[in-house]
């Protein structure tokens, strides 16, 4: 028999968003259970961006990723949520007395309501062409935590943000940080890409990370050249940060209504099908700004209006936090 689990409000995403609306839905009296196809909290800050500096959140002058993820963590246990993560939602079926929703592991959530804060959906990264069969072996996509890497050569495949931001940060622990990008021009901050130029690390353009050598473990790679010569490195590990694939596909047959690549919501965060509402990246309508500022104000009144159909005898208003209980 399949899991299921019963709550009164059902989380998909659990990204800022998300996680402040956990908090926010513990606030309102309502239990709380956040699904996320990631293993670790935080969305795509703590799988992108764990360590770069946060500068538009209120309240905080300047926070890492990862610091940030940690603290609305810890706000949001104050709901005792339940956390169902690497796990992906594939279906929904609303009716007037809730919402079913079907996850790839068999569990089933009974929800009277669904919020839906999951950022651009499922992502999964770009793949490295020769890097087939060393995932586990030295090949990595994200970099989480950069203490592992202290004393290791270090190659980094690509030239956006995230490339530049782990080089930036690894080079002062690594023994070497080598940089290396299918063309010489660069998607990344141009701060970062400054401060990466003026370090140690070797930035090699025009060329490929062509193969990975090494026994039960990554111990070199060869690149290849623009003009077809190869030179080789070594490396205990590879970083491929060649983007991802967004994936709304399971989303898109829930019958929500989108505007491209995104929910369609009105006001009150609504979305055209019954108890779901949507907030934060994923969400679409006139005037919209994608700041996780913004994703915190919007997830506060889907949650507020969702309260009030769990709870019809409350009011849309809850009162101040700080009034106290």
């Amino acid at each position: 028999m399949s899991p299921i689990v019963d709550t009164d409000l059902l989380i998909v995403g659990a990204g800022p968003a998300g996680l402040f609306g956990a908090y926010y839905a513990g606030f309102r009296g309502l239990s709380v259970t956040l699904v996320d196809s990631l293993p670790e909290l935080g969305g795509q800050v703590s799988a992108l961006y764990p360590e770069k500096a946060i500068l538009d959140v209120a309240g905080f002058v300047n926070i890492k990723g990862r610091e940030l993820v940690n603290e609305l963590v810890r706000q949001a246990a104050s709901a005792d949520p339940t956390y169902l993560l690497d796990r992906t939602a594939n279906s929904l079926v609303a009716s007037d007395e809730g919402v079913v929703m079907g996850l790839d592991d068999g569990t089933v959530v009974n929800a009277k309501v669904v919020i839906i804060t999951a950022g651009i959906g499922k992502f999964t990264p770009r793949a490295l062409p020769c890097g087939e069969g060393w995932e586990g072996r030295g090949l990595v996509f994200f970099v989480p935590s950069f203490d592992e890497y202290a004393g290791k050569d270090i190659i980094i495949v690509g030239g956006g943000d995230s490339a530049f931001d782990w080089a930036h940060h690894l080079e002062p622990i690594a023994a070497s940080v080598t940089l290396v990008h299918r063309r010489d021009a660069f998607r990344a901050h141009q701060a970062t890409v400054d401060a990466v130029l003026a370090g140690r690390t070797e930035v090699i353009t025009k060329a490929q990370v062509t193969a990975l050598i090494g026994n039960s473990h990554i111990e070199k790679v060869e690149i290849t050249l623009e003009d077809g010569s190869v030179v080789s490195r070594p490396a205990q590990a590879v970083v491929a940060a060649l983007g991802f694939i967004a994936d709304l596909a399971a989303m898109k047959d829930w019958g929500v209504e989108f505007d491209k690549r995104h929910v369609k919501v009105d006001t009150a965060m609504r979305t055209n099908v019954p108890r779901v509402f949507a907030a934060g990246d994923i969400t679409e309508y006139d005037g919209k700004v994608r700041l996780i500022a913004v994703g915190f104000g919007e997830v506060a009144t889907a949650v507020n209006n969702a309260a009030t159909i769990v709870h019809p005898e409350q009011s849309l208003f809850p009162g101040h936090s700080s009034e106290g209980s």
